[in-house]
């Protein structure tokens, strides 16, 4: 016989308060990571929870971090997240910010020591990890978040905050407390996501030379085979031909471009190929399907990097991410929509608190194609785009804050990310210090701490002299 329950009542319980505390950080990816370690820099009571074993989110799946730099050269992004990349480069996890023609910079990072690290540098800062907690649901009276409800193998707790910050790059905590929520284009669709994995044994040096030495034949997407030349740890993107020529010799692969990016160690090559169409990442069941799927393609990735491509003859696989990236989930409706003509016209602001300079980069939801537009220099992230409309006590950082769906393939890369979480932990510490609702903050002065602290801002002068919203 046919069940057709649809539903079920859960019967209401007491809940236990497992922590009272200042500022809650709900997610440890490099918003959060960044923002937890910000807003206890004076003292006041963090906590961190993480839903998986580790800290990092997308730096510890073999990518690197992108947005260091702008498009002309000069250092964008500063403070806290500068500080963590020197901690990475004492263990020698970490590489220079490389300029880079395609994504203005490359900054590569061992994605083990990003765990490490990341978790020795909140807990130096007094921040309370709790990993292994889901946000499960949020403590509201009217429009005032007063906590969070989470959700672990010791049931549902509760933690109680003054002020919550949203790291969670899919908006749950914000979506939960009934923020408006955006996803995808106009007709839902989304940027599929990417599951990395790591093939040793690769002679970049012979794959370097090639792109160098025979541009015709190895042809590279907007990158000039002068890059090559002088760089030995570098990405590729293109080898459009070989792929056409895989393709027509049977093989299955899911993207029109070849995109591998060297690692730290000697003959370490991340490969960026597969995707995955139509993955919802708010959906358990779509999750596991982009997992299932991505480590199917992965087998005829691989044939085609070793038969086709220079460098690659004796390449074998090493390791696969612990997670699918995802690009794209819910984006908040905020008190300034960020939009693609704000980033093409390079926007100032006067309430900025971060500065960007990555260019559109649109993975087409449908296909293996990708799309970019630069603006020539930087543009503006401003503080009204991570306070959402009509909740209080609540900022939200990351790829999720408040921008239309072109937008945010701009500013979703991670070194944005992070300048983002350092101005969501400052404020809202000036925001208990001073007992106001981060709404209410006196944006100059979350401005002038930024500044102090090292983080990179363009002059109130040159916003001024602009045309700003």
């Amino acid at each position: 016989m046919e069940n057709k329950i649809l539903t079920v009542t859960e019967p209401a319980k007491e809940l236990p308060i497992r922590a009272n505390v200042d500022v809650l950080v709900v997610g440890g990816g490099p918003s959060g990571l960044i923002a937890a370690q910000a807003a206890a820099d004076d003292g006041l009571k963090v906590m961190l929870i993480e839903s998986r074993s580790f800290v990092g989110g997308n730096m510890t799946i073999g990518l690197p971090i992108l947005g260091f730099l702008g498009q002309k050269g000069n250092q964008i992004i500063k403070g806290l997240p500068q500080k963590f990349i020197d901690r990475l480069k004492e263990k020698n996890a970490s590489s220079e910010h490389r300029p880079c023609p395609l994504h203005m910079s490359l900054t590569l990072v061992e994605p083990e020591a990003v765990k490490n690290v990341g978790l020795e540098m909140l807990l130096e800062s007094g921040v309370e990890v709790l990993l292994y907690a889901f946000c499960a649901g949020v403590i509201k009276e009217e429009n005032h978040l007063k906590g969070i409800i989470i959700e672990s193998k010791s049931g549902r707790e509760v933690i109680l905050a003054k002020t919550i910050i949203d790291c969670t790059g899919d908006a749950d905590v914000a979506f939960r407390s009934g923020v408006e929520c955006e996803q995808g284009n106009e007709q839902g669709g989304v940027q599929p996501p990417t599951l990395m994995f790591a093939l040793g044994g690769v002679d970049t040096e012979k794959l370097r030379l090639s792109i160098s030495e025979e541009p015709r034949t190895y042809l590279t997407d907007f990158i000039p085979n002068e890059y090559f030349g002088q760089n030995n740890q570098f990405i590729v993107v293109g080898l459009r031909s070989l792929i056409q020529k895989a393709q027509e010799d049977g093989l299955k692969l899911p993207t029109e471009r070849t995109i591998v990016i060297t690692g730290l160690r000697e003959g370490e090559i991340w490969v960026n190929m597969t995707r995955v169409n139509g993955v919802d990442g708010t959906d358990p069941a779509s999750l596991s399907f982009g997992e299932a799927e991505g480590r199917r393609q992965i087998h005829d990735i691989q044939k085609y990097l070793i038969n086709y491509v220079p460098g690659f003859e004796n390449a074998y696989f090493t390791k696969m991410a612990p997670f699918i990236g995802i690009r794209e989930t819910r984006r908040i409706v905020g008190r300034y929509v960020m939009t693609a003509q704000d980033v093409l016209s390079c926007a100032r602001f006067d309430d900025s608190i971060a500065v960007a300079s990555y260019p559109l980069d649109l993975h087409h939801p449908q296909g293996g194609g990708c799309t970019l537009e630069w603006c020539g220099d930087c543009y503006d992230i401003p503080y009204r785009s991570l306070i959402p409309e009509k909740i209080e006590n609540l900022i939200v950082a990351g790829r999720c804050i408040s921008t239309t769906h072109e937008a945010m393939s701009a500013i979703r890369v991670m070194a944005p990310c992070m300048a983002m979480g350092e101005a969501a932990g400052r404020a809202a510490k000036l925001a208990v210090r001073q007992n106001v609702l981060p709404s209410q903050l006196d944006v100059d002065l979350l401005r002038k701490e930024l500044i102090e602290k090292g983080a990179y801002l363009n002059s109130m002068e040159t916003v001024q002299s602009s045309k700003y919203v």
